[in-house]
């Protein structure tokens, strides 16, 4: 690709960098596409272009919020371009995890509305601050606060039988 592959990314070779990070930018990009095909095309895409703009970065926790941006936008312009609506149906196509109740979480997940669970997913998943989710996602904190606790009631609602509208 002409560049170097001894760029280091706050102290990790490319290498290392994507199997580090590999699972927090493949679940970020399922959990927003919700289907395999086009969450490994925004995968790559992340990817390819840390290696391409090789940025610098200060510390890991400044190269993963970085990464997560960079999966979140493409699988925003991935949907915008496509023009596709998430449905259950795609949902149903993720594999189930192994215990029961992980299982009913999951399929409560993908109920939400898709701002909903992605701050859901960056929050307890990502274990990310309220303000580092706002970094990442480019919104307030206030309104990252907001979606935060409209999501876990809607989850509830869900989880509980109603369906969380």
């Amino acid at each position: 690709m002409g560049k170097s592959d001894s760029k280091l990314y706050a102290g990790l070779s490319y290498e290392q960098t994507v199997r580090k990070y590999a699972q927090n930018v493949s679940s970020a990009c399922m959990m927003r596409l919700q289907n395999w095909a086009d969450a490994e095309d925004c995968f790559q895409n992340t990817f390819i272009k840390l290696y391409q703009k090789s940025p610098d970065f200060k510390d890991e926790n400044h190269l993963k919020a970085w990464l997560l941006r960079v999966a979140i936008n493409e699988c925003k312009n991935l949907l915008r371009d496509s023009r596709r609506h998430l449905s259950l149906d795609a949902a149903l196509r993720i594999p189930a995890p192994s215990a029961e109740d992980d299982a009913d979480l999951s399929w409560a997940l993908m109920k939400l509305d898709p701002d909903y669970r992605e701050v859901i997913y960056l929050h307890y998943a990502e274990q990310m601050k309220v303000r580092e989710i706002a970094d990442v996602l480019g919104k307030n904190t206030n309104t990252v606060k907001t979606l935060l606790h409209r999501g876990r009631e809607k989850l509830k609602a869900i989880y509980s039988g109603g369906d969380g509208r």
